[in-house]
């Protein structure tokens, strides 16, 4: 399936902010909701996320036309890297090991931020190095 490129980049700019509130509040729960957000992108699709509804709803119908669209395989191996922090940063918030809860963060954001500043998605391009080390990536899609 192919997206608009742009959705998954402002889905990036949220979640910078909600990770960014995780970090500055030390809230398990807020990290939770988040990693739930992840959850619905990567295992229902971005069109299941919350942060796709958002795009759809309210930011596309006001931009021209993507230039071109992009894959959603990527982006969506990316929300599940993100779940993986997230529920990594949870479990420290839970079990007491906030040094781990806050680092799973710190790292989750690093990705969210890159992504959502410069259009450079770290989990994008780890799917992409899986795929070509299967020998199974079609650089034609």
């Amino acid at each position: 399936m192919q997206i608009d490129p742009r959705g998954p980049r402002f889905a990036a700019a949220i979640t910078t902010v909600v990770l960014i509130a995780v970090l500055l509040t030390g809230s398990g729960a807020l990290l939770a909701a988040q990693a739930l957000v992840f959850a619905l992108g990567a295992l229902g699709g971005l069109r299941r996320s919350p942060y796709g509804w958002l795009y759809r709803t309210l930011v596309r119908p006001r931009l021209a036309p993507p230039a071109e669209t992009e894959d959603e395989r990527p982006p969506r191996f990316a929300q599940g890297v993100g779940l993986v922090f997230a529920l990594v940063g949870v479990l420290g918030f839970l079990t007491g090991a906030a040094w781990l809860g806050l680092l799973a963060t710190g790292f989750a954001l690093a990705a969210a931020f890159l992504n959502a500043a410069f259009g450079y998605c770290l989990g994008c391009e780890m799917y992409l190095l899986v795929r070509r080390a299967q020998g199974r990536v079609d650089l034609t899609a």
